[in-house]
Parts: C-alpha cells; structure tokens; sequence
C-alpha cells in the first residue's frame, strides 16, 4: 500500500490560510530592515509547566546572541513551518528530520544548519506492560497504533519504515491513528484508547520522573520494537528570501544558543539534536538518505514539489 502526502498537503493548504492573515510579506521593507525582530515559526513543544518553555528559552538566548529581537510565530505542526517559510511568513524554523527533507525536497527552503544523527535508534513502539502484545508479530488489523503527526520523524516516519520493514502495512496490518502529538499518544496509551503509542525513544527515559510528556512510571511500559537511527536529527530552515547578512547572523550564534550550559532551559530542543556537532549550510544529500527510506515506508516526499 502507497502512503501519498495527502494529509500534509492539507494541513499545507490550510496553515496557509492561517498564516497569510497574522504575518507580513516579504516584499514590504521589513525585510531589509536590520532592526526588524527575526521571526521562528514554533510548533508546540511539550515542557515541565513549572519550568521555563523551550521554545520562549530559545527565542530569548537568540535574541541574546545576535542582539536582535526574536518574535515567535506559533503554528499547529511541522507542515505549517514549511508553508510559512515557503510564503516568506516567517524567517526561520527548526524542525526534525525527515519534514526538513520534505522541506527541502520542494527547492522552496533552504536548510542552514542541521545535526547528524547519533547512530541509536529514534522510535520506540511501547505497549502497556500488561498487554497482550510481546512482539511486532502479535500486531494485527485489530490493533491501534497512535501516531504523533503525520510529519513527524519520530513519531510517524520512522516507526512506519519499520512497522513496514517488519512487513507490517498501515491501514491493512494494523489501524493507524494520527493523536496530534508525542504527548497525546503516550496519554491515549494510558487510557487504553489505544494498543500502541510509536514516540520518540526521549520519552521512555523519563518514566518515574514525574515528567508530564511521560505519564508512566518505571515498568508500566515495554517496546515491541525500536527504529533506525536519523541521518539528520534536527535542521534549521530559512526563508530563501532572508537576507544574508540575518542568515550570517543566525549561523553564527546557533552554535552558542546549543551548548550544554543552555541544555536545562532548551529541554526538548536540545535533546532533539543528540548532542552531535552541528553542519553549517548542509546539502541536499545530508537529507537523502531519508528519500530513500521514505521509499521504504510508501511515502512519497514528491508530492511536496
């Protein structure tokens, strides 16, 4: 069974609509303006409510490192950034793998910084410790899988490529449900809404903690099965239309925004990138590698071009 992008051509469609009324164009004198504030398109990111958000920690040590303003632009999910910065709403985003390869696959987004992986798998599929499901071959069409988003590397790419490398096809093996987020998945786990949660392997690593992005304590959880590892963790994307000298900017403080001092503060932010040395203005062979195990899963990034 071929998986089309249908549904992240929607969310495009529609996330255009969104944005096109609560953001300037690029043609208005703003862009050229170095005291204008550097946009970042921010999807929602998961965080302890008694601790400082990720995304408001990094717009801070952003603004600090290039003393310039940063305005946040919060948007529903990954495909939302890519419309925005295709339609010149916004200057920057970041992103995880593999919709940083359907970004740049369309030639409308350029990545200016982006980690390599760290070799370990990415995805975990967990079951509550008490089910009836011990191994990938237990599931069958009457199982539910919770995906996080339907561009998520994580939570949907990767853990299809290998649900599909273990012979298992979305829609006919087994009934594949989008929950909207990591969070979402792991908290229809827990409910019993559904048999599995494919997540990010961050998450497990926080049972016991009483972390809210892992409602499970130690034990309460086991995985059928663990992913490959991600060419690319995370990349930074920029409007092709930003000026050089606010890309210039931007490459040279990243580096200083992703140190270990600011790990507390950026959270889940920094550990996205896997603690890998950063590749300033990557090609667009760093991403093929995920153009070739999309073929694995039947998704097919060209429907973004």
């Amino acid at each position: 069974m071929r998986t089309r992008a249908a549904s992240a051509l929607a969310l495009l469609a529609l996330s255009t609509l969104a944005l096109t009324s609560c953001a300037g164009s690029r043609d208005s004198p703003r862009a050229d303006d170095p005291s204008a504030p550097i946009t970042f398109a921010a999807t929602p990111v998961g965080d302890d409510p008694s601790g400082e958000n990720p995304v408001q920690a990094f717009a801070a040590l952003l603004s600090e490192a290039t003393g310039r303003e940063v305005e946040i632009v919060d948007v529903p999910d990954y495909t939302a950034v890519v419309e925005a910065l295709r339609n010149h709403h916004v200057d920057v985003g970041i992103m995880s793998g593999f919709p940083s390869a359907l970004a740049v696959s369309t030639g409308e987004v350029d990545a200016i910084m982006a980690w390599p992986g760290n070799g370990e798998p990415v995805s975990t599929c967990l079951v509550l410790d008490d089910s009836r499901l011990r191994t990938l071959a237990d599931i069958s069409p009457a199982t539910t899988v919770a995906f996080a988003d339907p561009a998520s590397s994580s939570g949907y790419f990767m853990p299809l490529a290998m649900l599909q490398e273990s012979g298992l096809t979305k829609d006919t093996d087994y009934t594949a449900m989008f929950s909207g987020g990591h969070d979402m998945s792991l908290t229809a786990l827990r409910e019993g809404q559904v048999d599995v949660a494919c997540t990010s392997t961050i998450f497990p690593k926080r049972a016991g903690t009483n972390d809210p992005s892992f409602p499970f304590e130690k034990g309460e959880t086991r995985s059928l099965g663990e992913s490959m590892s991600m060419p690319v963790s995370v990349a930074v994307l920029a409007d092709q239309n930003l000026p050089a000298e606010t890309r210039d900017l931007i490459l040279e403080a990243l580096p200083q925004v992703f140190v270990e001092a600011n790990a507390k503060r950026l959270g889940t932010m920094m550990e996205a990138t896997q603690g890998t040395a950063p590749v300033s203005m990557p090609g667009t062979s760093m991403f093929q590698p995920f153009v070739d195990t999309a073929a694995i899963a039947g998704v097919d990034i060209s429907d973004l071009k």
